[in-house]
């Protein structure tokens, strides 16, 4: 049975009625409900125009901005200037996306990460809006401006489609900004056409360059919403982990951020750039166009018809040997070079980094009991007999307190890519910190599992308790996490008064903070089970 998963509406709201929103768009309900109120006092004069949004109780928030436009793949422009003012209370509509990638089946657990996601509205011509939380506005204050990149790859989500990505904890928390994007996705964000020539000559990573749209709008304007242009904290959680990695590879977007937050989302490289150009001719001839016609006829085709070309144009280039994801490219201009390879980036070489993953990951039904012999013949049948027996000697000196069926699950790989990134980043010279998230909900089989720790540095425990549960340990954990990423935020360090020293990353003795409900740092505690699993 398919279940369809609605964000609870801020009702008061609703009566505001949309302007830059959609009026379909559903509203979230604030953590901490407390009056709503509106008029003149609400109002911001962006470069564009007056936009009004709505004070919540001490947060003023604003949804559904439009930050830029953008013609079907083109790269984006500058909105338009508008006369009057623009409401803007509702969230606007998300980049179109394949609807089977947030509403699922519920055949296995009574939670799957994919069905909390909330059911938006798409508009191609729409989708390019942020939202900003702000405990002051036209009040000259600088505070810290943290911009959220949201995951679902690089093909599907929005900035608000999970209800804990509701920026105004962290606002109200640590007198920060919280802008949380949309940004066009998929086909229509990382299709490479640059071989078709003409107008399509600067279309390649189009869905990055969205992006650097955002983020040049937040250094025009958000001084405005009281928050510090030059004090900006790119965050992400999978896809947007790889999203934080991409944009600091960025020519264009250096200067616009000042430290990066990757979640759950490391990875060394980019796309395949040679690959990715030899798109853009078989798409066309799937689509039936010969390339005269590219030009005048693409606008023509429905979204789900661009689809499913792409779908057909794809498999066909496999069929070469030639594998075409869409996600970002290193395409020598947009993205001038690998985020994390050999080197890190020198684009932001002085941007410090937190960086880390959860315990489980891509695992989300932890629940089947293993005896100790059934998990090492598991184990010799992935690594082998004499790799398993090292692998289970070293998962006991690293997690003496896990049961022995978590050494089936627990994460290397992305762990591994963590510590990769964390280390090449200090041997810039530039600070690194690294975190596992080990925390499990009670009577949960989700375990730490991919996502499991957005509640909790978002400070939004209440809002997504389905999640984590409500228990006092969760509530106690979200405190600190979110105390650590506001000062990450803030300055570049995570380490702030009455919460454990937070060490930065160093490739001697491997500090990593371990976070659960006792958190402490452990030096290279799993340094054998990564190497046993590169």
């Amino acid at each position: 049975m398919k279940r369809l998963i609605l964000s609870a509406g801020v009702i008061a709201s609703l009566a505001l009625l949309a302007g830059c929103g959609s009026a379909t768009s559903q509203p979230q309900q604030p953590a901490h409900p407390g009056p709503i109120t509106a008029g003149e006092h609400t109002r911001v004069n962006t470069t564009y125009g007056t936009v009004e949004g709505y004070l919540d109780d001490d947060v003023y928030t604003f949804k559904g901005i439009q930050y830029a436009k953008a013609d079907r793949f083109m790269p984006p422009q500058a909105p338009d200037k508008f006369e009057g003012v623009r409401m803007c209370k509702l969230y606007g509509p998300k980049a179109p996306q394949r609807l089977d990638l947030v509403w699922r089946d519920n055949t296995q657990t009574d939670y799957y990460f994919g069905n909390q996601f909330v059911i938006e509205p798409m508009d191609e011509k729409n989708c390019l809006v942020l939202n900003v939380w702000t405990k002051g506005i036209n009040d000259g204050k600088k505070r810290p401006v943290f911009v959220w990149l949201h995951g679902g790859g690089f093909s599907s989500g929005s900035g608000h489609d999970l209800d804990c990505y509701e920026g105004r904890a962290l606002a109200d928390k640590g007198d920060i900004v919280t802008v949380t994007i949309n940004h066009r996705l998929n086909i229509l964000g990382y299709a490479d056409l640059r071989a078709l020539g003409g107008k399509y000559s600067e279309s390649v990573n189009l869905g990055h360059q969205d992006i650097v749209k955002a983020l040049e709008w937040i250094h025009a304007n958000i001084d405005k919403f009281g928050g510090d242009p030059n004090c900006v904290t790119i965050g992400g959680q999978s896809g947007g982990g790889g999203k934080v990695s991409n944009t600091m590879a960025m020519p264009s977007a250096k200067g616009l951020f000042h430290r990066a937050i990757i979640q759950s989302g490391s990875g060394p490289r980019s796309g395949d750039a040679e690959a990715s150009i030899k798109f853009g001719p078989v798409f066309l001839q799937e689509l039936g166009l010969k390339p005269a016609q590219a030009e005048a006829k693409m606008d023509s085709f429905t979204y789900q018809e661009l689809v499913e070309a792409g779908s057909r144009a794809s498999a066909r280039l496999a069929k070469e040997g030639v594998r075409v994801s869409f996600g970002p490219v290193k395409d020598g201009k947009y993205i001038a070079e690998h985020p994390f390879d050999e080197v890190a980036t020198d684009i932001s070489k002085d941007v410090p980094l937190l960086v880390g993953c959860n315990f489980n990951e891509m695992k989300f039904d932890i629940s089947e009991q293993k005896t100790e012999a059934e998990v090492k013949a598991a184990l010799t049948e992935r690594l082998g007999e004499e790799k398993a027996v090292k692998f289970m000697e070293e998962f006991k000196k690293a997690f003496p307190n896990e049961e022995p069926k978590a050494m089936l699950y627990v994460d290397t790989r992305t762990r591994g890519n963590a510590t990769h990134q964390a280390a090449l980043k200090t041997r810039q010279g530039t600070k690194a910190y690294i975190y596992q998230f080990t925390w499990k909900p009670e009577n949960n089989v989700l375990g730490a599992s991919h996502g499991m720790e957005l509640p909790f540095m978002f400070n939004n425990i209440a809002v997504q308790r389905e999640m984590t549960g409500s228990s006092e340990s969760a509530y106690k954990l979200a405190d600190i996490m979110s105390d650590y990423w506001i000062s990450f935020i803030k300055t570049g360090d995570p380490n702030t008064p009455g919460r454990p020293v937070w060490e930065p990353y160093n490739e001697e003795t491997g500090p990593c903070m371990i976070l659960d409900n006792t958190c402490e740092i452990r030096y290279n505690h799993d340094k054998a089970l990564i190497e046993l699993t590169q």
